[in-house]
């Protein structure tokens, strides 16, 4: 089992850190830059990057991190490892619950609720502003959990 735990919190930290990433981007400078451009704009773009990205490379990379979370932790309660054993499954949890999860209810929905917006009259507007904001909010979320699972992981490995 030793060999597959390792190769396991590897890819894991890998994967959680490439999602933060991803999500760090669209918290730091992809949002509050279509934030700035007109609001049908910035609908139409964040509309075109909802349709892509679940086509994309990163669905390859943030799905299978979430299986191999719960393998992880899976492992973490089957083989104790003590204090390994509480940072793999802080590493599991802050993935799949907060990153993970997360995006599933809150994000998704409100990515499927712009997606019925389109214009600049006043309704699109108002969704608009308050889906940036709101939707920045829970990716800053997405972003710490999944920086410090990939944190949680390699902190495993360095006291396995």
């Amino acid at each position: 089992m030793g060999i597959i735990l390792t190769v396991a919190l590897v890819a894991a930290a890998i994967g959680s850190g490439l999602v933060a990433g991803i999500f760090f981007a669209f918290s730091t400078f992809i949002m509050t830059a279509f934030s700035r451009i007109p609001p049908e704009q910035g609908i139409a773009a964040m509309n075109s990057i909802n349709v892509t990205i679940v086509r994309s490379p990163f669905m390859l990379v943030f799905i299978p991190t979430a299986i191999l979370s719960v393998l992880i932790a899976v492992l973490a309660v089957i083989d104790w490892r003590g204090v390994a054993g509480i940072w793999m499954l802080a590493g599991a949890g802050l993935y799949v619950v907060a990153s993970f999860v997360s995006t599933i209810v809150f994000n998704v929905p409100m990515n499927d609720a712009l997606a019925k917006v389109s214009g600049n009259g006043a309704q699109a507007v108002s969704v608009w502003n308050t889906y940036v904001k709101d939707w920045t909010w829970w990716n800053h979320v997405r972003t710490i959990a999944s920086l410090l699972s990939a944190v949680a992981f390699v902190r495993a490995l360095m006291i396995l």
